[in-house]
């Protein structure tokens, strides 16, 4: 079952520079913080990766459908869907928006925008709350 970011979530989400994510490997609990970009457009939470792999926080959230990321310091499970390009337009400008338009570049490619993926709250109280990870 999923829910909605609350409006501080949403908030901290789009002030922060950038967002510490962690996916886990092979059924274990996330082990370390990976600092990425991080957009929001129209209350939806969309990373992408500059280079899409199988590989690294993207291969791992990808394939487990999970994530840990953390807002305002604290630690929150997040559903992992792959979008691709579907909303690619908008994504890239909010993108560009935040990091400006050259920092950003090689975030609002072809590849960039096909590695899209949506993070949404997930409400499962068996795997959701405090979870200590390396810093």
């Amino acid at each position: 079952m999923l829910h909605e970011w609350t409006s501080d979530q949403l908030r901290h989400l789009a002030d922060a520079r950038e967002l510490h994510i962690s996916a886990p490997r092979a059924g274990r609990m996330p082990r370390t913080w990976v600092p990425i970009w991080v957009v929001v457009v129209d209350d939806r939470v969309f990373v992408r990766t500059w280079y899409r792999r199988d590989t690294g926080w993207y291969g791992r959230a990808v394939a487990s459908g999970q994530a840990w990321i953390r807002v305002a310091g604290d630690p929150v499970r997040a559903q992992v869907t792959v979008i691709g390009s579907r909303d690619s337009d908008a994504v890239d400008a909010a993108y560009r928006s935040k990091y400006g338009a050259a920092a950003a570049s090689s975030m609002v490619t072809d590849e960039a925008a096909a590695s899209t993926l949506l993070l949404t709250p997930a409400s499962d109280p068996d795997t959701s709350g405090t979870v200590t990870l390396d810093p």
